[in-house]
């Protein structure tokens, strides 16, 4: 059973929740925000159990993957073959939901992590990746997804600067590099 399905099938989604022993988080395919009663409302994160599943799901896809017990949050960001990580706790399962309650500080990167993160832009013909891990209390890092455009410039100020030089050098080089 894959840890990962996106689909707008609210049977497939409520057969792979029945099926992951450690529970299910449901995440928008596109997050964008929208609006009740006037008020901007953003979708979050959040865990879901086969009996949450309604059959509103029909009317887009989702995105339904295995709850990872987490110790943290974990962002790479990838600039060509360069790579820099901050370590994200939040209490939060989705730590973009209330960002004042979150530290990052940076962190190294795993090798194996590392060279998968510089394959995965490889194979995909990208320059730029924001791959987002959740690290258990063990130190197994769990690939959530990475963004193409994902943003960059909440990390700690070191941080930052160094990824927008690293942007400035790629850019530098013209296309193709």
């Amino acid at each position: 059973m894959p840890s990962t399905v996106i689909t707008n099938d609210p049977d497939e989604a409520r057969m792979f929740a029945a099926h992951q022993p450690g529970g299910v988080v449901c995440k928008p395919l596109w997050n964008t925000t929208y609006r009740v009663g006037g008020q901007p409302h953003s979708v979050w994160v959040r865990e879901v159990g086969a009996t949450d599943i309604t059959d509103a799901v029909a009317v887009c896809p989702h995105v339904f993957q295995a709850r990872v017990s987490k110790e943290f949050d974990a962002r790479v960001t990838a600039v060509g073959g360069q790579l820099f990580a901050v370590r994200i706790d939040s209490p939060d399962i989705d730590w973009r939901r209330r960002q004042d309650l979150m530290t990052c500080t940076s962190i190294d990167v795993p090798e194996t992590v590392a060279q998968a993160a510089v394959a995965y832009l490889a194979e995909f013909g990208l320059n730029y990746g924001a791959f987002d891990f959740a690290v258990t209390a063990e130190g197994v890092w769990y690939f959530l997804e990475c963004n193409p455009n994902g943003q960059w410039a909440w990390q700690p100020a070191d941080t930052t600067r160094a990824i927008a030089h690293a942007i400035t050098e790629q850019l530098a080089k013209g296309p193709g590099t």
